[in-house]
């Protein structure tokens, strides 16, 4: 299987965010990993994926299992 990557706009799409949120959760070390290639950015699907899985909830009253430092306080 191939592995697929995503651009910054194409991720800033897909969740709703602006592009600069994805670059503040970056510069303090939240949000999914990812890859910078010669200067690009990008972020492999697999890696986009697990982040969504571990940001999962049933309900707002539910705590987090492992507070991680790679989980930003909010989407926005």
């Amino acid at each position: 299987m191939a592995i697929q990557h995503i651009n910054q706009q194409t991720l800033a799409e897909r969740w709703q965010v602006s592009e600069t949120t994805l670059e503040r959760w970056r510069s303090i070390g939240v949000g999914p990993a990812f890859l910078k290639l010669q200067g690009r950015i990008v972020y492999r699907e697999q890696d986009l994926e697990a982040y969504e899985e571990q940001c999962l909830r049933q309900s707002t009253a539910q705590r987090a299992i492992q507070q991680s430092s790679n989980q930003p306080s909010s989407f926005a």
